[in-house]
């Protein structure tokens, strides 16, 4: 077996998206790396994220892509309301919550737009989600409307009305949202509108 079916089949076992790091980790040379991206073997997803091009299509390339680049990120505000199909806004930018005090990732594609939380808004309500062979965190559906309410003056307070009605409409627990909002300080500003919507 030549050096390419042998990376071919390192890919194969590692789910067949790898970051540079892992590929040099795994023995791959950077050289054999470059050869199968010129051959058209391998794709890059974003610097340093390669995936396997005879793999069926990406569902969330954008969201995996991040993933693999930002460990500590995890999809949050509009990026989240889209991936739990409770908003109607097309996000054109990756939105990943980071803890407070790590520096926000700079990556030039998908464009990424972080936020900094704080350790216990950070650590409430993350999901793990096998997205393509890919561990992606996502907020959960009520964590991420307290989020919104929190972040209301930066996305906009009509995506997060929007949100709490569709989350309810998804049967959304008004009981976890209200636990989020102490979590995230907001419980003054959502309880309202939740009493509204019945």
């Amino acid at each position: 077996m030549n050096i390419i079916d042998r990376t071919i089949r390192t890919f194969h076992k590692h789910g067949g998206i790898l970051r540079t790091s892992e590929i040099l980790r795994l023995g791959v040379h950077p050289r054999t790396l470059y050869r199968l991206r010129d051959a058209a073997k391998v794709i890059e997803l974003s610097r340093g994220v390669y995936r396997l091009a005879d793999l069926p299509p990406l569902e969330n390339n954008d969201l995996v892509a991040v993933a693999k680049r930002v460990s500590s990120g995890v999809v949050c505000l509009i990026s989240a309301l889209a991936f739990h199909g409770i908003t109607t806004e097309v996000p054109h930018e990756v939105y990943i919550a980071i803890p407070k005090g790590k520096e926000k990732p700079k990556i030039d594609f998908p464009p990424v737009r972080g936020f900094h939380f704080s350790p216990e808004t950070y650590s409430a309500g993350i999901e793990e989600h096998d997205l393509d062979g890919t561990n992606v965190k996502v907020y959960s559906m009520e964590k991420t409307i307290a989020d919104c309410f929190k972040f209301r003056n930066r996305i906009g307070r009509d995506v997060a009305i929007e949100g709490l009605r569709m989350c309810l409409n998804k049967e959304g627990s008004r009981k976890k949202m209200i636990e989020y909002s102490r979590v995230c300080r907001v419980e003054n500003v959502i309880r309202p509108y939740l009493e509204a919507i019945q």
